[in-house]
């Protein structure tokens, strides 16, 4: 049995026929890869034909188009109808009014213009700040007196298609090899497996995924430009958010003391800092403090708000090679910002990805097969970020000297533990997986992720050194 008839079998409902052909209907809309997965599995029929129409119906009638746009103030003032609108929404507390604001930048829908009722905000926890996709219906409140009109959220349907059986999903690894297993992770993030090298760099490329199933986990990434980085996590999973360039502060981090309203760091289940470079960052004395106290203990303190997140962070940014595809510099982070050079802070990050040995991504890279369905599959991995088991597998398959360094013995478990979540979901207790595969696919990997941080460190600030905890598996 082929690889799509294995996954198709394994997963009928959770899966879904990915080719360049059927995404290019999707042309011209700005949609992440969760929304057109479901559009493509709502839409294809028993035979994996497409009904192109009917997608494009939907894609009318309940998508905030950019003729439409114009159109949906108009409808809701003068002819005093309801509008419903699968779209993403951006929420923000006014404190000041003591209301819950919320955009729709899609449809040209603006803050001051829009509010969301107390007993809509009370149902549903995600529009209390931050941003989700999901099904709206908008209503125009006539102004009354001396009060303004204004566009209010009468209904919500969070866009959540499907629930998850973890221990399903779990049970279905062991009908898949190792390798097949990696090569289904790989199409889940819309990628073709055959395009890459061997099956070390496609363990590689899967290492992207660590910081959205692992609480709390930090890493770094520099690649040249072109691997896909920006990609895998602006359009996996609606629970991460991605920083490209511009300016970061205390404040969009961490808390906004003027607005009251807490920061992404508290919104999302991982947070991605890309093209690294060309950030600029505001307060840095404030903004470095606030970011050594979360990464150490996923606590922070901005004036009186004493805030906690699980959420990780990955910090991505290009590197020039030279004509070996090496870095050109041996210190990978000389072309950084000085906030990215102090010793302190990078040894609060866990690993690093070397993203120079992942291929460009070219046509041949795009997947053509089935694989899971982007949605499924981001829930998928955020349900195992709760799940206590695999880390305390880690625990008993780990032997760690009493004298190893507590930074660099919590970095080997931390990325251990989330490279066992992704290629041995099944592996729930020691007895589910060999020692011999946990060594090679979990424990080797962390060792080599943290290593190179703490190689790169020694070559800043020769007080630190490069060595490493002699951290083993327990053979019995």
């Amino acid at each position: 049995m082929n690889l799509d008839e294995k996954i198709k079998n394994a997963f009928p409902e959770e899966s879904v026929y990915k080719s360049p052909e059927k995404y290019s209907i999707f042309t011209g809309w700005n949609l992440p890869s969760f929304v057109k997965d479901w559009l493509i599995k709502r839409y294809t029929d028993e035979r994996g034909q497409l009904d192109e129409y009917g997608i494009k119906k939907f894609m009318a009638d309940n998508l905030p188009t950019e003729q439409r746009k114009k159109h949906i103030k108009g409808l809701l003032i003068t002819e005093n109808k309801e509008v419903k609108l699968l779209a993403r929404i951006i929420t923000t507390p006014d404190i000041q009014k003591g209301i819950l604001k919320f955009s729709i930048p899609d449809a040209g829908l603006k803050m001051k213009d829009c509010r969301i009722p107390d007993y809509i905000a009370r149902k549903h926890h995600e529009l209390r700040g931050g941003e989700v996709w999901g099904i709206v219906t908008l209503d125009y409140l006539i102004p009354d007196g001396n009060e303004k009109g204004v566009i209010e959220l009468t209904d919500f349907k969070t866009f959540k298609p499907y629930e998850v059986n973890f221990d399903y999903f779990s049970l279905k690894r062991e009908e898949f090899t190792l390798e097949e297993w990696v090569d289904l992770l790989i199409r889940s993030m819309e990628y073709n497996p055959d395009g890459f090298d061997s099956f070390t760099q496609k363990l590689r490329f899967i290492s992207r995924l660590l910081v959205f199933v692992e609480p709390n986990l930090n890493l770094m990434e520099l690649a040249p430009k072109g691997t896909g980085k920006s990609y895998v996590f602006s359009n996996l999973s609606k629970y991460g958010w991605m920083i490209s360039g511009g300016t970061v502060t205390r404040a969009k981090l961490f808390y906004d003391i003027s607005k009251e309203s807490p920061g992404l760091i508290e919104q999302y289940d991982f947070l991605a800092l890309d093209e690294i470079e060309t950030i600029k960052f505001r307060d840095e004395n404030e903004l470095i403090g606030a970011m050594k106290n979360y990464l150490e203990n996923g606590k922070f303190t901005v004036a009186k708000y004493s805030g906690s997140s699980n959420c990780g962070l990955i910090v991505l940014g290009n590197l020039p090679l030279d004509e070996n595809k090496k870095p050109l510099n041996k210190q990978y982070f000389a072309g950084l910002h000085k906030f990215f050079k102090d010793p302190a802070l990078l040894d609060r990050f866990h690993g690093f990805i070397e993203g120079w040995y992942l291929p460009r991504m070219k046509e041949e890279m795009k997947i053509t097969g089935y694989g899971l369905n982007v949605e499924y599959f981001s829930e998928i991995l955020k349900s195992m970020r709760k799940i206590p088991d695999f880390r305390e597998t880690t625990n008993n398959m780990l032997n760690i000297p009493p004298n190893s360094d507590t930074r660099d013995a919590e970095a080997i478990r931390r990325i251990s533990t989330a490279y066992l979540k992704l290629l041995f979901p099944n592996a729930r207790t020691v007895d589910d997986i060999t020692p011999e595969d946990f060594k090679r696919f979990c424990l080797e990997p962390a060792i080599e992720m943290r290593g190179i941080i703490k190689h790169q460190i020694s070559l800043i600030d020769q007080e630190f050194t490069p060595e490493l905890p002699n951290i083993t598996v327990k053979l019995d």
